[in-house]
């Protein structure tokens, strides 16, 4: 019987057949996995977030490779330090109403809303991604909240940064149509009810005072007039007014009662576009 090899003895065989590579050829292999880890070194220094604009001349130091800048985080939700605060009233606030909400337009003002529908043109609001809106009253009347009792109504929406733009670049075409409007409506009195007319002057009457765009808009109303019989039936109503801010990508709108002033009103503008900040890409 043959006798079997042995463990050794195979592996000597098996050793006679394997090709070793010459000195050169193991040279040239290890210049290529040293170009290798090159590159992937510069993939993941990359993708880390570090940049290298120059090459070292023969004979020069490298050049250091600086950090990128990290870039400000964007923010997406409107948080209640964005609005306006009691304190920034100079009144004493004794009710702060608050609400959210999705994708709603930028409604300046109803009027003139129905003043651009009523002539076949569309009302002109941009639509936001997301909004907040309060409203900071002074204390109520008998324990009872009314209307009357509203310091100020706020509305404060983020848009699209070119689409918060563009409400400012559009504003004066969009109330030129209700520079002057004529308005005829329905006016309950005691004894009967009443065809009145009221004509509506719309105008931006200030601009550029706060944030990154600013404005006040006026409607100047006519006293309600009987078109029957051309009587007057109230006194010139006071105007309204309507500031407009934008700061980044949000805007607010600020709204105050009858009897305030422009000035007060632009006073409380500069303190909104301030707590703007907190909520606005970019941040300020």
């Amino acid at each position: 019987m043959r006798d079997e090899p042995t463990f050794v003895e195979r592996v000597r065989r098996d050793l006679l057949d394997v090709r070793w590579p010459s000195p050169d050829e193991i040279r040239a292999r290890a210049r290529r996995r040293s170009q290798r880890r090159i590159v992937v070194s510069t993939v993941v220094l990359a993708l880390a977030g570090f940049s290298a604009v120059a090459v070292a001349a023969p004979g020069t130091s490298p050049p250091l490779v600086q950090p990128a800048a990290p870039a400000s985080p964007t923010r997406h939700e409107i948080t209640t330090d964005a609005l306006l605060q009691p304190a920034d009233l100079p009144q004493p606030v004794y009710v702060q109403l608050s609400q959210a909400g999705l994708g709603e337009p930028v409604r300046l003002e109803d009027t003139l809303g129905r003043c651009r529908t009523s002539q076949g043109r569309s009302d002109g609001w941009q639509m936001s991604i997301l909004s907040r809106s309060q409203t900071l009253m002074r204390k109520p009347t008998q324990g009872v909240l009314v209307p009357g009792d509203a310091l100020v109504v706020q509305d404060l929406f983020r848009l699209a940064p070119e689409t918060a733009r563009q409400l400012f670049t559009s504003l004066d075409d969009l109330v030129a149509p209700c520079a002057e409007w004529r308005s005829i409506q329905q006016w309950e009195t005691v004894d009967s009810t009443h065809t009145v007319e009221v004509i509506h002057r719309w105008a931006v009457v200030q601009r550029g005072f706060a944030g990154d765009d600013a404005a006040i808009l006026r409607d100047s109303p006519t006293a309600p007039r009987d078109v029957r019989t051309g009587q007057t039936l109230t006194n010139t109503p006071s105007p309204t007014l309507l500031a407009v801010v934008r700061v980044g990508d949000t805007v607010s709108l600020l709204r105050i009662a009858d009897d305030d002033t422009e000035a007060k009103l632009r006073q409380l503008a500069v303190a909104a576009a301030a707590r703007m900040c907190a909520a606005a890409n970019p941040a300020c």
